[in-house]
């Protein structure tokens, strides 16, 4: 039986040279490539593939949104993510989103190859730790990140980055300043960030304020 596969990457010339080496696997079959989440939830509700095989962080919804979008829209579709980011926090969420593996691009093809076989039959591949950090590939994403806080929380955010008080805050949004000072402290937990600066550090790469504000 032909094993279909979607691919998700945003980066072209490496999703086109892992379609290559994934078609050299007897069998298999790449039926269809995406660059965004959006793309890649609207082809697998297409061609319904047995595997899909995404990066966890894509222009749009992100890998993350896009694994739980596809399990809705093609329930059979197993899920492999890709990421460069070897902080279990994103393979928890993948986790979560019901990816079956989780790999990490700077991995020799075989060892993909491998965790694809595995999730075929049945197997999940989750090599970090819940909750720690393995080799260092790269530091956590700010644009993935930000995918996974809501509306509310990025406006508290955007507010503090720009040097709002938390009393302002409370009467731009319509809400206590005890209920921003505990956004405050939900987005220092999810973001594992200690300090207001960092905050600040964050809503910068994030795109969510400008360096000047």
């Amino acid at each position: 039986m032909t094993t279909t596969i979607l691919l998700a990457d945003d980066h072209s010339l490496f999703r086109q040279g892992l379609a290559a080496l994934l078609r050299e696997q007897e069998d298999w079959q790449v039926v269809a490539e995406a660059g965004s989440g959006e793309d890649a939830v609207r082809l697998a509700a297409e061609w319904k593939p047995w595997l899909a095989v995404i990066d966890v962080e894509m222009p749009g919804i992100g890998g993350i949104e896009a694994a739980r979008r596809i399990r809705d829209v093609s329930p059979q579709t197993r899920i492999v993510a890709l990421s460069m980011y070897a902080d279990a926090y994103y393979q928890d969420r993948m986790r979560d989103a019901g990816a079956s593996a989780y790999i990490l691009k700077n991995e020799a093809i075989d060892q993909l190859v491998a965790a694809v076989r595995a999730v075929l039959r049945g197997e999940q591949h989750f090599p970090l730790p819940k909750g720690r950090q393995g080799p260092v590939v790269a530091k956590r994403s700010a644009r993935i990140d930000k995918d996974e806080l809501s509306a509310r929380e990025r406006e508290v955010l955007r507010l503090l980055a720009e040097g709002r008080r938390t009393a302002e805050i409370a009467d731009l949004l319509g809400i206590s300043p005890k209920t921003v000072e505990t956004y405050r402290s939900r987005l220092m937990n999810k973001l594992d960030i200690d300090s207001l600066s960092g905050l600040v550090k964050f809503a910068i790469r994030a795109g969510l304020v400008s360096p000047e504000s």
